[in-house]
């Protein structure tokens, strides 16, 4: 299943919002597990950004439409990327003319 890392900031909404976060969280949850997916990992980082989260989903267009659907709510911002874990990267450079 393809995994994806999310680097996510805080809007001033979610900052206002903070203390509601930790339900966000588990309604996120819930919504990608009925989507067939699953939260692998949630870290609050310091730095540039606010939380990493890494996720499995069926595919790229469950992956996209999970992460409008909780950006839309207005409290973050996210980057997100495909992720290929080491055994893919390994079968993709052993292709390589």
């Amino acid at each position: 299943m393809p995994t994806y890392i999310s680097l996510v900031n805080l809007t001033e909404q979610g900052i206002r919002e903070a203390k509601n976060a930790p339900e966000r969280l588990q309604m996120f949850e819930k919504a990608l597990q009925e989507a067939g997916g699953k939260l692998i990992g949630f870290y609050l980082v310091m730095g540039q950004y606010d939380y990493v989260i890494i996720t499995e989903a069926p595919d790229d267009q469950t992956a996209a439409r999970l992460i409008l659907g909780v950006i839309a709510q207005g409290s973050l911002r996210s980057q997100t990327m495909r992720a290929f874990p080491r055994e893919e990267f390994e079968q993709i450079a052993r292709t390589l003319p």
